[in-house]
């Protein structure tokens, strides 16, 4: 079994160890980010934090839960970029699918930028074991949510999703916001069945 499937999903925590757990987070990830997930200790973690081993093990079951946790807090922060950008467009009377999604994805590139040294940690092949099929599945799941936006075009999908897969690691690397709108403007111009048209046009 991995580390990440060993990983305890749900943090352990108090009312009275909040803070402590928090401040556990914030050192991992000032340390993952400065080391990298393979090179960080947990000695590491615990000397930032000012905390002890015990404490950490209290709220987490070790490295790769810490890691773990920071990333599905940062995908949570995501999400509620996405849907308040997506909500937000529908309550203007936004009904053009396409418009809908290039807003919310203007929110979540706009959220890796903000959060640009996290979003990078997550994406240097530097994870627990397993990581990658966490990604994988993440991915999938977001698919999902893009199906039911254009109402199950799984090849037009395919495409958007993929896309803007692609782009997120080079606007990080760059932090060019203008490649960011230049990537959305394109995306945009994506229609389904456009080279179906074309071909029996030709």
């Amino acid at each position: 079994m991995s580390d990440v499937e060993n990983a305890v999903a749900a943090p352990r925590t108090s009312e009275r160890g909040a803070a402590t757990r928090s401040s556990l987070l914030a050192a991992a990830r000032a340390v993952f980010v400065s080391k990298g997930f393979a090179e960080a200790g947990v000695t590491d973690v615990v000397a930032r934090a000012e905390a002890s081993v015990g404490s950490l093990y209290h709220h987490f079951s070790g490295k790769a839960d810490l890691y773990l946790t920071l990333w599905e807090e940062f995908q949570a922060r995501q999400a509620q970029r996405t849907k308040q950008a997506a909500r937000t467009a529908r309550q203007a009377g936004e009904s053009d699918p396409m418009r809908v999604f290039v807003g919310a994805a203007r929110a979540y590139l706009d959220g890796c930028l903000e959060e640009r040294e996290l979003a990078e940690l997550f994406l240097r092949g530097d994870g627990p074991p397993g990581f990658e099929v966490v990604m994988r599945d993440r991915m999938r799941k977001w698919a999902q949510l893009n199906a039911a936006l254009f109402e199950d075009d799984t090849a037009l999908v395919l495409v958007l999703t993929g896309a803007l897969a692609a782009a997120v690691p080079e606007v990080l690397r760059t932090g060019d916001r203008d490649l960011a709108e230049e990537v959305l403007t394109i995306i945009g111009q994506i229609r389904p069945g456009a080279s179906a048209t074309a071909a029996s046009s030709g």
